[in-house]
């Protein structure tokens, strides 16, 4: 049988299939976020090689683009880290 929670201020009370769960989606959303922040520098380096071939630039559109991809990586890992902070400061 399910125990169900009466009190939710009561800490005798966890519900272990909702803390299982609260992991689960703090790591799913660490992967997502290393992920996509990963993903940021090889995408904007090949959109910057691209270019370069396309306007004969070579190779500043892809240093440009280097650059960019870096800066999205170094934004996308604060943004994780506040939204994994989040988590734990979240009532259980």
């Amino acid at each position: 049988m399910r125990r169900v929670p009466t009190d939710p201020t009561d800490p005798q009370n966890d519900d272990p299939a909702s803390t299982e769960k609260a992991v689960q989606r703090r790591g799913l959303a660490a992967y997502q976020g290393a992920f996509e922040a990963v993903m940021a520098i090889p995408i904007t380096i090949g959109i910057g090689y691209w270019l370069d071939g396309r306007f004969d630039t070579t190779p500043i559109l892809l240093i440009l683009g280097a650059a960019i991809g870096f800066g999205a990586f170094v934004l996308r890992l604060v943004r994780l880290g506040r939204q994994l902070q989040s988590f734990d400061k979240e009532p259980k």
